[in-house]
């Protein structure tokens, strides 16, 4: 069978396969899930609804700008824009300590790092990826397959309704039970993460002698 017959019979397959999906989605999970929502509340309005619209819009537009620019340098700012807006999200939801993690550890040590990669690696752009792209066709047959759940998720949820409270300190109430009554798992994390650090030194090393 000539490669170009193969490819088109698997792409038909997977075609069908999405198809079949998002129809058994709609028929066991969507529409009796539409039949039995009840009718949403309205949402908050003022400032706060408007700066929620704003920041979500960064952080949408910066993922945007990840996945499809087609310059490193763009999908590291877009990053940026995301993990910022992230952490903006997270100050509006009184979770300050969440929000200055965001800030410390992804937008001051983790984009800092990209950013050096990409500036410091010389001819990035002729390295030769060996993993094949599924393409524009894949990426719209993930979009078609991953969409209807991603809306149904969203828009038919029983999500919790309420006022927004005032703004107050989470730092003190964390720090405690990380210490308290979540000891053990932070420990544990802490555990895996050095593990994952030791690990990567080891691979590091490994291809600096074979090299």
């Amino acid at each position: 069978m000539p490669p170009r017959l193969r490819s088109l019979i698997a792409w038909a397959a997977v075609s069908a396969l999405v198809v079949l999906f998002v129809a058994a989605l709609g028929t066991v999970a969507i529409a009796p899930a539409v039949g039995g929502a009840p009718a949403s509340a309205a949402g908050q309005g003022g400032a706060f609804a408007a700066i929620f619209y704003l920041l979500a819009a960064v952080t949408l537009s910066g993922a945007a700008l990840v996945a499809f620019a087609r310059n490193i340098v763009y999908s590291a700012v877009g990053l940026l824009a995301a993990l910022l807006g992230a952490g903006a999200l997270y100050v509006q939801l009184s979770a300050d300590f969440v929000a200055i993690t965001q800030l410390l550890v992804y937008v001051g040590g983790v984009m800092v790092l990209v950013l050096f990669a990409v500036m410091l690696t010389h001819k990035i752009t002729e390295v030769r990826i060996s993993n094949r792209s599924f393409g524009l066709v894949g990426g719209f047959l993930l979009l078609v397959a991953m969409g209807p759940v991603l809306l149904s998720v969203a828009l038919l949820a029983p999500w919790r309704q309420a006022a927004p409270g005032p703004l107050a300190p989470t730092t003190a109430a964390i720090g405690d039970a990380l210490l308290t009554r979540w000891l053990l798992p932070f420990e544990v994390a802490s555990l895996v993460l050095l593990a994952t650090l030791v690990g990567a030194v080891i691979i590091a090393r490994k291809e600096l002698k074979e090299g």
